[in-house]
């Protein structure tokens, strides 16, 4: 196999989001090896150098072709070559989900198992009542060996939100490596195997099972800000030529399939179009906030969405809170009290979260169902109500918020249900009533 180190081809970065992300019909193309792409024709009766032109659709071909995606793979095998499917059981992608409860739920993080590879390591969160038909699906992961077998969900595009160790991504498109404070998109349907580079890679998984992730439109923010289209990155053609017996392993309709092969399935040499994976560093993004008073909604902060049938209601936003600078005057600076429409799951990357003194670590997950109240805890709402207010900056953190219009059902499985923290809404306690009984009232 040739040696194609993790270049990235940051040339065609604004290219793939102009196309894959804003909808304007642009895509880009990248070959491993030199003339492997065909001029002109997408399907030629004989593909260059042997190979078999494959058509990868993550959408319905008669879309609006501002939506469509698609990618021309031109590969040294075609995909059809493998053998039958037969369930594969699995505890984690298995196990059932409670029923929706207004209850609000933390968990710590999950214990380290060792000797798992990515698919083994998979546990669940939480998942709305259609996942996996439509909305999204939450899940934590904990590897520390490679895979050998390959993967890909038909359920829905992964989204990867990594808070310890390096990972490199090995997908049909070529290989991206991820970090904590970066996130990694793999489109529904393609092909990858992931492989731990610290020793141990944990984070936490978004499946999107709706419409595919996009830039938020900015509306009278203007063309700039929050995550800006240059900064997202995608692999350059990387293949393997590997003969012998592998596993192709399958998620569908909610269950795990395995299928044999007689070769690595990442064979692809050269390809183009705009359903593709792509990574994009979070500490990059531009954040809007107040330079005059009050604290703003947290959809200032939203890095991509995932739009629902109704206008302006998304199938599920991820929202980061970023570092940045605090300058509001009289006003509570940390998030305030809220019940909202849309339900929250949250997790934390690095460092702190403004609106918790304690117990939310890198790892752990907090869920706030639709109309839950929920805020800063009673440590907090204390510290900013007699803070200066000098301008100040959060420094070393990196939350973020899984946001959907729809309701989470949270995990049975006994792993995770021994995380939840038994206490969380002890957080609360403290915050006692003061109409009328402060000095002078």
């Amino acid at each position: 196999m040739p040696d194609h180190n993790e270049r990235l081809m940051a040339a065609n970065a604004s290219a793939f989001v102009a196309g894959y992300m804003s909808g304007f019909g642009n895509e880009f193309a990248t070959e491993a090896v030199a003339g492997a792409l065909p001029a002109g024709c997408n399907s030629p009766q004989r593909a260059p150098h042997g190979l078999f032109a494959e058509q990868f659709s993550t959408t319905a071909f008669t879309v609006p072709r501002s939506n469509a995606r698609r990618t021309w793979f031109y590969r040294i095998r075609p995909s059809a070559a493998q053998g039958k499917f037969e369930r594969l059981a699995h505890s984690g992608i298995d196990a059932g989900y409670a029923p929706p409860s207004p209850n609000r739920i933390r968990w710590d993080p999950q214990p380290s198992r060792a000797g798992l590879d990515f698919i083994d390591s998979l546990l669940p969160l939480a998942a709305t009542p259609g996942a996996p038909g439509t909305g999204v699906s939450a899940w934590r992961y904990c590897a520390d060996r490679p895979m050998e077998r390959t993967f890909y969900t038909a359920d829905g595009e992964l989204l990867f939100v990594p808070f310890e160790g390096k990972a490199s991504i090995f997908t049909e498109c070529g290989k991206l490596e991820i970090a904590p404070g970066e996130i990694c998109v793999v489109p529904r349907g393609m092909k990858f195997r992931l492989t731990p580079l610290d020793g141990r890679a944990s984070g936490y998984l978004c499946e999107n099972h709706g419409e595919a992730f996009r830039l938020p439109d900015l509306g009278p923010i203007g063309s700039n800000c929050l995550a800006n289209p240059r900064d997202f990155l995608t692999p350059v053609a990387a293949f393997e030529d590997v003969e012998g017996p592998h596993t192709l392993v399958a998620k569908h309709s909610g269950s795990l399939w395995q299928a044999p092969l007689g070769h690595g399935p990442l064979d692809v040499v050269a390809w183009h179009g705009n359903s593709v994976p792509y990574k994009y560093d979070l500490f990059r993004f531009n954040a809007i906030g107040t330079i005059s008073y009050d604290h703003p909604d947290p959809s200032i902060y939203t890095v991509l969405s995932s739009p629902s049938p109704v206008p302006g209601v998304a199938n599920m936003d991820f929202v980061i809170f970023p570092p940045r600078w605090l300058v509001a005057e009289n006003t509570f600076r940390p998030p305030w009290y809220h019940r909202n429409l849309m339900s929250e799951l949250m997790g934390l990357v690095v460092g702190v979260y403004d609106a918790k003194a304690d117990g939310f670590v890198p790892g752990g997950a907090s869920l706030h169902s639709r109309f839950s109240a929920h805020g800063p805890d009673a440590a907090t709402t204390d510290r900013a109500e007699n803070a200066v207010l000098a301008p100040h900056k959060l420094e070393g953190t990196m939350a973020f918020m899984f946001e959907t219009h729809d309701v989470f059902r949270a995990s049975v499985h006994p792993e995770v249900a021994l995380t939840e923290q038994a206490d969380y809404d002890s957080c609360w306690d403290g915050i006692a009533a003061r109409f009328g009984r402060e000095a002078g009232q």
